[in-house]
């Protein structure tokens, strides 16, 4: 039972970050195809509750509202909270496997590019965030 209670609060604590990144939450199917069939460009990060999503990843995607070239949208789906949101945001990652904490770069509705978990995992937060610059200066420009 304490674990549990413990989950909820970590998973409370990562959701308010992306809130306080200004990451907007998709937590059904049908937002995820609402949102990432759009024109334009949709970064969205597939958060999760391990240590390298709150150590590198999160901090990396609040940056991410500071860079100068930016995607229309900023998006999150929660791997193993939002089951099935995460699940169909992966469908339109065509080519990549499932991967958390990751980012993904959508473009009309097609992927273009993903930073995986082990591009995150015991790299630190610059490092993501230069290769999501990279990414946002190919794209979104």
């Amino acid at each position: 039972m304490e674990f549990n209670f413990l989950m909820n609060d970590v998973v409370k604590v990562a959701r308010q970050e992306m809130d306080a990144a200004g990451y907007e939450q998709l937590t059904t199917p049908e937002e995820v195809d609402q949102v990432l069939q759009q024109k334009g460009t949709t970064l969205v990060m597939i958060n999760s509750v391990c240590g390298c999503a709150g150590g590198i990843a999160r901090p990396a995607a609040a940056y991410m509202q500071n860079y100068e070239t930016k995607p229309d949208r900023f998006v999150t789906v929660f791997a193993g909270q939002d089951k099935e949101a995460t699940a169909r945001a992966r469908e339109y990652f065509k080519g990549y496997a499932p991967s958390s904490p990751s980012f993904a770069l959508i473009k009309d509705g097609e992927i273009k590019t993903m930073v995986e978990r082990y591009e995150i995992e015991g790299h630190e937060p610059i490092q993501v965030v230069q290769k999501l610059e990279k990414a946002f200066d190919e794209y979104c420009g």
